[in-house]
């Protein structure tokens, strides 16, 4: 044994905390990064769902009540953006969902069926404003939900 055992006392510790600084800190990165993502998939297939849902609900609605096709349709679609943005909104994604609907044959149609296709942007967590512009700081994830039209409209 070469030198004094004494000389390498309390290295071990400062060797532990720069390895736990050096490790710990990007693997806790990676799982909130990942977990936020999964959370704005999670998002976007509720808010699919709801909206389409929301389409062809509201849709036969306004047409039992009375409306022309076009007016029961763009009912639907209102009801649909509004679904979809209180979904996203509940997942702590507001306003940053996109929806897209359509439908097959005509829509409203007995028997057919309404496809909404929403999209939410996801921010990555702990990218610096600074890199924002350089780095991609989004992922976006999507999703699609149908929602058949019952065959009964009044």
């Amino acid at each position: 044994m070469s030198g004094d055992p004494r000389a390498a006392d309390g290295s071990a510790t400062v060797e532990f905390v720069a390895l736990t600084l050096v490790l710990l800190l990007p693997i806790v990165a990676i799982v909130v990064a990942v977990t936020s993502v999964q959370a704005g998939a999670y998002a976007a297939e509720a808010a699919a769902h709801a909206a389409a849902r929301a389409a062809v609900v509201t849709g036969l609605d306004a047409a039992g009540d009375g409306a022309d096709p076009a007016h029961a349709l763009a009912l639907g679609e209102a009801d649909a953006a509004l679904a979809a943005a209180w979904v996203a909104e509940d997942f702590g994604f507001a306003g940053q969902e996109a929806l897209a609907l359509a439908c097959e044959g005509a829509c409203l149609a007995p028997g057919t069926v309404v496809t909404a296709r929403v999209t939410v942007e996801v921010p990555l967590p702990g990218v610096p404003a600074v890199l924002r512009a350089v780095v991609p700081s989004t992922v976006t994830v999507e999703s699609l939900a149908s929602s058949p039209v019952d065959g009964y409209v009044p």
